[in-house]
């Protein structure tokens, strides 16, 4: 086999379709870059809800003395009743372990939030027969709280039941619908990819028909005939990937890095190390959306 005359024909392949060519390269960057975001975003809410979902507990609100904001609540919790709601919470297989909070761990927690001169003194708006009774619950297993949660609303003594992830929740909608977005819109252009992608052959057969039609004259074989148009895919590839990782760095170092870490600090961003899977699939993907359809349409559009 002379390669001289397959990267020959490889230089004029991508001459005579350069337009072609570039459109093929940007569709890809674009799409990749895409896919590479919504894995990165699938990481992201990975690590946010591994650090705020072990973090954060389920509080057991027991009901104060005269408590007219709730009517489920007659009177205030008694020790009977805190007993019952506590056994529920013991037999639940979800809970890790618990901690009663009293009135007054409460009210020295609220403390700490707000100015101390505000609560203390004679006239202070509140004070630590306002607080009430709580009982915090760890689970097992964040995902898995709808249990322990129906089995303790509506118990006697129980004024509510509140979940501290409803604070971050907005925060996963977002990531989930960026997510969701980046990778429909990916899907898309990968379509577009794959178009453009069997345009240019076709193209590029057309082109060389005469070519073809003597090396099959002469016996060429079919690798021979198909390796300029496998090399230009994988080429193509090459270029597009390299582009798509290029915008995945620059989202990571200006985006990430240079902007979100320092703004919330209290967020666990995605690092280089986290990259490595956007890597890996845009890698993967960006070969085989040029490959994989070079190798159906040869065949088909130079009659091999």
């Amino acid at each position: 086999m002379q390669l001289r005359y397959v990267f020959t024909e490889l230089g004029q392949g991508l001459r005579r379709n350069l337009s072609m060519h570039i459109a093929v390269v940007l569709t890809l960057f674009v799409s990749l870059s895409l896919v590479g975001a919504g894995v990165l975003l699938r990481d992201q809410a990975q690590l946010v809800e591994d650090r705020f979902g072990n973090e954060f507990e389920i509080a057991v609100t027991l009901c104060r003395d005269n408590d007219r904001s709730n009517p489920a609540c007659a009177a205030e919790a008694d020790q009977a009743q805190i007993a019952a709601v506590q056994a529920v919470i013991d037999d639940s297989p979800e809970v890790e372990s618990t901690r009663f909070e009293t009135k007054e761990q409460a009210f020295e927690e609220l403390k700490e939030m707000y100015d101390e001169d505000y609560l203390e003194g004679p006239n202070a708006a509140i004070t630590a027969d306002d607080m009430p009774q709580q009982i915090w619950i760890t689970l097992k297993d964040p995902q898995k709280y709808e249990g322990v949660t129906s089995s303790v609303q509506g118990l006697d003594g129980v004024a509510g039941v509140n979940d501290q992830r409803e604070l971050v929740e907005p925060m996963f909608d977002i990531i989930d619908t960026l997510r969701d977005g980046s990778l429909g819109i990916a899907i898309v252009l990968v379509v577009a990819a794959l178009l453009l992608v069997a345009n240019t052959i076709r193209l590029a057969a057309f082109a060389r028909r005469k070519e073809i039609g003597i090396m099959r004259l002469v016996g060429a074989s079919t690798i021979y005939i198909t390796l300029p148009f496998l090399l230009e895919a994988v080429v193509i590839a090459a270029i597009s990937v390299l582009l798509a990782g290029g915008a995945l760095a620059a989202l990571i170092h200006f985006g990430v890095e240079g902007r979100l870490a320092d703004t919330l600090e209290f967020i666990p961003w995605i690092s280089w190390g986290d990259t490595t899977t956007a890597a890996i699939v845009i890698a993967i993907l960006g070969p085989v959306l040029t490959l994989l359809p070079t190798l159906l349409l040869t065949r088909k559009y130079i009659k091999v």
